[in-house]
This record gives structure tokens, sequence and C-alpha cells, in this order.
């Protein structure tokens, strides 16, 4: 009897796939095997790109003789420290009795890539291939993933946008690193006193560095300046009284005056008292204008990966990385869907059955809270139709949806440490808020008069708490429409009394001195989100969704390359605070790309290679077209320093 393999990424998920499948044969040294399967596994990479001296032994010494180095084919080796699970892997693949392979590595780029590899090296074994693709690692997913498992061709475009992302990587980072070290390591080396230095280049890496330093400088560079606004307290009777801040218009004495900071204060706070002795000219003062208005707010998206990682940051102090490991634990235990993914929409065909994955939580009982949560949904019957909702866009999937819960995983669910549970709890509570109401407000803007002056007031009060019950008794919170820069009045009960034509009195007038602030460095989850935005935090995440195209970097590979930055001593990140800063190695690095090749700092063009790998995988543009804009680039790049040479090493 012919027998199919399941290779997967991990011993564990060959494992659960092994339970499922229900493949209870003997349990051998890499592999596990009954009368129907022969279940494997890689460890992560079992193959990689050889170095340039496989190619040629001089290549081994860096010279500006051999640069640039761009092999017609590439030449890729098995890694030493997982040598013996290659050779188990590939003698599984070419066994006689083998005739189907189902390829059960991560659904993504980079998972194809694993087994591309493998296959590869291992002669490309003559068998039928299968790719099983999945959301979530529950026992329905996998089974439902082996019966409509694809002809492995069919993801062949996928397979070329992952080859061209390592050699780009590959290249990029070879022939500039080569270049600018030969170039600049001595000068580096003296600056930071030691005997030698490497300077490290890498398409992602350097950019996300220059987006650092950038910010570091633009903090250090930073020159506080005072303002002066000027606030009126009013009353209309004794027992109450509210604050307006002045704001400049076109009736104003002072309307585009080179005395004021802007249109709501001074740059001096003499001209402030001078405007205070104007006002007090006034005896009264009118309430020109009311306006009222009711605002809704809606839950926000699902959580993609960058979002989760922002805001594991934001709540834990966890960096990236850390985010990442964790919600694959948890995609491992069954209890959430596939980590990698930059979708913040479910598909309309999970949709339609999101009712199984409500039910499920319901029976976890995870904790008091999200029982009472679900228990609230049910017995106020909120509806769970969401095809129509802005949660649900097939458009805006590529790979996978949304990170939700599965619903699953309850026997796991005791073995998760505190900060698991933490991670789980907070994506449980984003899947269920879009199930509740938008949250409610009541907003009241009020247009004071004195003389030919304006004043503003602004009272805004909850009328219902909405989805926002889901996290009451959580502080800083942040929401969709948050309040920026803006004074809101705290006792709306006053504000809500006046009427359009009341006359107020006047009883005092005083100056709020304030200072501009300089940019707030990024933390380890904030850099993500500019890395996803091609460099451009954006902090009002539904304009983050209306701008989103091709990042820096991949879900995948953000929280690596801060970590990879850190571990050349390029950056260091405050581990309480995951803040991140330049090392003085990094600045100085920064410094050299600038002068010599500072397109390589450009977010946007860092951004655009990646969109071109998409193009790749969707079928846009073939591989060998990009191929030969990334030689041409490289080649370009080299050809111009060798030629400026003397420029480049004397004019820094």
């Amino acid at each position: 009897m012919a027998k199919k393999v399941i290779i997967a990424e991990k011993p564990s998920v060959a494992r659960e796939f092994a339970k499922v499948l229900n493949v209870n044969g003997i349990n051998k040294n890499g592999y596990i095997e009954s009368e129907e399967y022969i279940v494997t596994w890689c460890v992560g990479h079992l193959v990689t790109m050889s170095y340039p001296e496989k190619y040629e032994e001089k290549l081994k010494y860096w010279n500006l003789s051999t640069l640039p180095f761009l092999p017609k084919e590439f030449k890729y080796e098995v890694i030493d420290s997982v040598k013996s699970q290659y050779e188990i892997v590939s003698g599984i693949l070419n066994r006689d009795d083998v005739d189907t392979i189902y390829v059960c590595t991560d659904s993504g780029r980079e998972g194809e890539y694993i087994y591309r590899l493998v296959d590869t090296m291992a002669g490309c074994p003559d068998k039928q291939k299968r790719r099983v693709w999945i959301d979530s690692q529950t026992e329905e997913a996998i089974l439902n993933g082996i019966r409509d498992a694809k002809p492995l061709d069919e993801y062949n475009a996928l397979s070329d946008a992952a080859y061209l992302r390592a050699k780009e990587d590959y290249l990029i980072g070879i022939n500039f690193s080569r270049l600018l070290s030969l170039l600049y390591a001595k000068n580096l080396a003296k600056s930071m006193n030691e005997d030698r230095a490497v300077i490290s280049i890498g398409r992602v890496m350097t950019c996300v560095l220059g987006l650092i330093v950038n910010r570091e400088r633009e903090i250090r560079n930073f020159k506080k300046v005072s303002f002066y606004k000027i606030q009126g307290s009013f009353s209309k009777d004794l027992d109450s009284s509210f604050i307006g801040d002045f704001k400049t218009n076109e009736k104003s004495s002072v309307y585009e005056s080179p005395r004021l900071y802007n249109e709501t204060g001074f740059k001096k706070k003499e001209d402030a008292l001078k405007f205070i002795e104007y006002l007090n000219k006034n005896d009264e003062a009118i309430i020109e204008d009311i306006s009222k208005k009711n605002n809704k707010e809606n839950p926000p998206l699902l959580f993609n990966l960058a979002e989760a990682q922002n805001e594991c940051t934001r709540r834990f102090k966890i960096s990236p990385d850390e985010t990442l490991q964790i919600i694959q634990s948890l995609y491992e235990k069954k209890l959430v869907t596939y980590p990698r993914t930059d979708a913040r929409v479910l598909s309309s065909s999970v949709a339609k059955v999101i009712t199984k994955n409500l039910n499920g939580i319901a029976k976890l009982n995870i904790n008091e809270e999200i029982s009472q949560i679900i228990k609230k949904m049910s017995e106020e019957k909120y509806s769970t139709k969401l095809e129509k909702t802005k949660y649900v866009d097939d458009s805006k999937i590529t790979d996978h949806y949304a990170i939700i819960p599965t619903g699953e995983g309850k026997e796991n669910l005791s073995k998760l440490t505190e900060l698991e549970m933490n991670v789980y709890v907070v994506i449980v509570k984003r899947f269920l808020a879009i199930f509740y109401p938008p949250a409610e407000y009541s907003r009241m803007t009020i247009t004071i008069k004195v003389g030919k002056e304006s004043f503003y007031t602004n009272g805004k009060v909850c009328t219902n708490l909405g989805y926002l019950e889901l996290y009451k008794n959580e502080k800083n919170i942040k929401t969709t429409n948050e309040e920026k820069d803006e004074e809101i009045n705290e006792d709306v009960n006053v504000l809500s009394k006046l009427k359009k034509h009341d006359v107020l009195k006047i009883n005092k007038f005083s100056i709020k001195e304030g200072e501009t602030t300089p940019p707030k460095r990024y933390n380890s989850g904030a850099m993500i989100l500019a890395m996803e935005n091609a460099g451009k935090l954006i902090e009002d995440e539904e304009l983050r969704e209306q701008i989103k195209g091709s990042g820096i970097g991949t879900s995948a590979t953000r929280g690596e390359i801060i970590k990879k930055l850190e571990k050349i001593d390029y950056i260091a990140t405050n581990p309480k605070t995951q803040i991140l800063t330049p090392t003085k190695r990094g600045e100085s690095v920064y410094d050299i790309v600038l002068k010599t090749m500072p397109d390589l700092l450009n977010p946007e063009l860092t951004a655009s290679w990646e969109k071109g790998l998409t193009m790749v995988a969707q079928k846009e543009i073939s591989a060998d077209e990009f191929m030969k804009k990334l030689e041409s680039y490289i080649r370009n790049k080299v050809v111009k320093f060798k030629k400026s040479r003397n420029e480049y090493l004397y004019g820094f």
C-alpha cells in the first residue's frame, strides 16, 4: 500500500496532525509511521543559501574587485546543526512506497520557502504533492485542510516570491555590507575605539535603523517653545461656572497677528496680559451658538499581527517578537487562528459559521469576566450576522483572515502561563467586541462672545457604553475616536442648562501657559505599526486601514528585524518600556549610509520592493522581471561607487 507523507514545519505541529489523523504507528527518530501515513517535520529551516566562498574560494576575502556579486545560479546547502533531520526527511520524501506528499508547513510565504528548499535539495522527488493551507490547528481545520489540499504547483507564484525575497536580502546584504565595510570600516572602528569593525546592511534593517535615528535626532534638536493661552471663567448663576478657551477668527481684533503663537495663544506672556486688559473692558458675555451632536464609535477592527504586537507592547511591555511567540504558541494549542496575518477582517465563509467560535468560547469558561460578556450577548440577543459589516471583507484578505479565538483548545487552557492567558484574553475581547453595539456619545459645543472675541467650550458624555463595556475596568484604553489636543469641559450638567443668547457673567480671564513637546520615541510595538505603514506612525486606526499597502518587511519578519538590530548593537531596547534608541554604532552606520546610499533609508523605496514581491506572488509581474530590476539596482550602485571611490573614501 502506497503511503502518504505529512511534512510540517515543527515537531509539535506534526504531532498534532498525527493525532488528528490517528497516526498511531511507530514513533521513530524524526518521524511517526503507520500503515497509511508517515508524519515528519522540519525544525524551522533545514536548508540555507551558501556563502559566496562556496562559489569561488577567492570570494571568501572581501575585495572591491569581486563586487558586484550576482551569481547566475544560486547555491544552497543543508544547515549543519539540523543535518540529521534533513537526511531523515529527504530519505522519506524519496521512499519508493511514498506516492503523495502533503506539505503542511506554515501557510505563508516563509512556510512555503522552508518546504521548497527541502524539496529541491532532496532532488524534487517525483511524487504527487499537495499543499495544506489552514487558518487554525483545530481538528476540523486540519481535516478540511487535508481534504481540500490543492496541487503544490498552484502555489508556485508564492514560492517564486519567497525565493526572490531571500535572494534580495542576500544580495543587498552581501554586496552593500562588503562595499561599505571596505570603504568605511576603518573609520567606524576608529570612532568606536576598536581594532576592526564590519558594517552590516540589510534591505529592511537599514531602513528601520533610519527611522529610529531620525526620530532620535528630531528629539535631540527639538527646541521648546512656550505659548500662552487665554481662558475665561463664565457663569449663568451663582451655583455654576465653566471654562471657555479663546480662539481667534476673522472678526477678532488679533486675527492673523504676528503676536499669536497659533489661533489659541500668544508667543509672549506680556502680549497675553495686554489682551486680558482689553477683554476686561467687557462686563458680560453672550452665548452666540450651541451645537449638539450625537456620535457613535464602532468597535475597532480585529487584530492582525502588527496590531496585536502594538497592543501587547503597550499593555504588557513585551517585545513584538515575544508577542509573536506567544500567539504562535496559542495557535499551536488550537486556541487562536494563524498569527502571521496582515488582515484585520474575516472572510465571508468564516463569518457564516462564526457562531461555532462564540459557542466554543462560552463553553471554555475562560474567566468570570468573559462569561459575563457572553451571557449579556445571549440575554440581549446581540446579532451574530457579520456579513454586511466592516468586519467581513474578502477583498482585504490575501493568505489569512484576522486573528480570532477558535473556541477550541480547552485541554490546553489550564497550561497557559499568566502572560499567555493575558494575551489570549486580549484577543478574545477584541473578537467579542465586534458583536456589541457602538459606544454612543452626546457632544455639545458652545460659542461665547466677549465683545469681538470668541471663546469655546466643549462637553462630552458617554450615553451608552456599547462595546466599551468590555473595557470599563481597564485603565488607559484607547478608542478609535479618542479626543486629541482638545479641552473637554467635565461639567456637562452645567453646559446642558445653557441656551443660545443667554447673558453670562464674566468671573475672570486667566493665562494658561503651555509649551511645545518633542515627538515621542518609538517603542517596539509602535515601530511595528510604522513598518506596516511604510514608515508612517499613524495613530488613527481607521486611517491606517485606508492607506494600508505593502509596508516595510512582513508580519512574520518585523519583530525579528528589531531583534537583529539590537543584536548587532545598532539600537537598544529598554526592557521595561520597550522604547527604542540608536546606539553610537548605529548612528555612525546611519551617517555612512546617509552619505553614500540614502535611498536605503527611504521607507517608500523599501516598501516598493516588498510590493514587487507581492506582485510576483499575485502573478502581476514575473520572477525574471523582478530579478532583473534587483540586479540592475545593485550593479548600478556598485559601479557608481567604484567610479567615485576617492570621493567616498576621503569626502566623508
